[in-house]
């Protein structure tokens, strides 16, 4: 498997990724719903939200079910000075069954996350996690690819990449019914000797009605659902490709 390969590519195929975009719709947040102390970045990935969040002054608790890929976190966090206040704490758990001693102001979860659970229960699963370690008025924040945007990347695939040290060649297949999409990559990179290794990397994620997300979300514990499109506070509508979810611990 060649997972541990693309967790140390993963930050060079994602630099074009808008991490700003998000940190901007976090800050937001805390605009709307009060600043936490407390965040936990749930699928946190190499920690590219994680470590500018605790850089402002956040204890943040990165979480992700890659070793690999919070390896890379911890040490990239290592070169990053921290605000006064700001922590920083890495811990490998699945999103279905992670937990805390004590509760939390608040859980992120951009970049899609959530469409890597490809089971509706295992959403609903993360979902109840998720409210059971918020504080009561705790903020769950997280945005979802819409099934517009699934069905988008195998109307334009394949995509190509050909840098001087990194190239892929990266296909997709969607399966209308489940609304599941399988992206494979074929990844060259280049090493420290100077030649190129090859590996592969599939992907699948699974996109559900925006109205089943609320519903699911209510059930689990949440109110003041607000559903938005792509980074802003606009509704989500037929159009929308990245929606952003926003709901209060009740």
């Amino acid at each position: 498997m060649a997972y541990r390969q693309f967790a140390y590519s993963y930050d060079r195929l994602m630099e074009d990724m808008p991490y700003g975009a998000w940190l901007r719709f976090a800050e937001e947040c805390w605009e709307r719903f009060g600043r936490p102390e407390r965040v936990v970045d749930l699928g946190c990935g190499t920690g590219s939200l994680s470590i500018p969040l605790a850089a402002t002054g956040l204890k943040v608790i990165g979480i992700d079910l890659s070793e690999d890929m919070l390896a890379v976190a911890s040490s990239k966090s290592e070169q990053v000075p921290l605000s006064a206040g700001g922590t920083l704490d890495w811990i490998q758990q699945d999103m279905r069954e992670w937990e805390l001693p004590g509760t939390v102001d608040a859980v992120l979860s951009f970049c899609d996350c959530l469409n890597y659970l490809t089971e509706e229960e295992d959403v609903a699963q993360t979902f109840r996690q998720t409210a059971a370690a918020l504080r009561p008025g705790g903020l769950f924040a997280f945005d979802v690819h819409t099934v517009r945007q699934l069905a988008e990347y195998a109307e334009t695939q394949p995509f190509l990449l050909d840098e001087e040290d990194i190239a892929y060649i990266w296909t997709c297949d969607f399966d209308e019914e489940r609304t599941e999409i399988e992206h494979a990559l074929t990844i060259f990179a280049r090493e420290g000797s100077g030649l190129f290794r090859r590996y592969e990397e599939t992907h699948i994620q699974r996109a559900y009605p925006l109205d089943r997300l609320e519903r699911m979300l209510s059930e689990a514990g949440f109110s003041e659902i607000r559903v938005t499109a792509d980074f802003t506070w606009t509704p989500a509508d037929s159009a929308t490709g990245r929606a952003f979810f926003t709901a209060v611990k009740s």
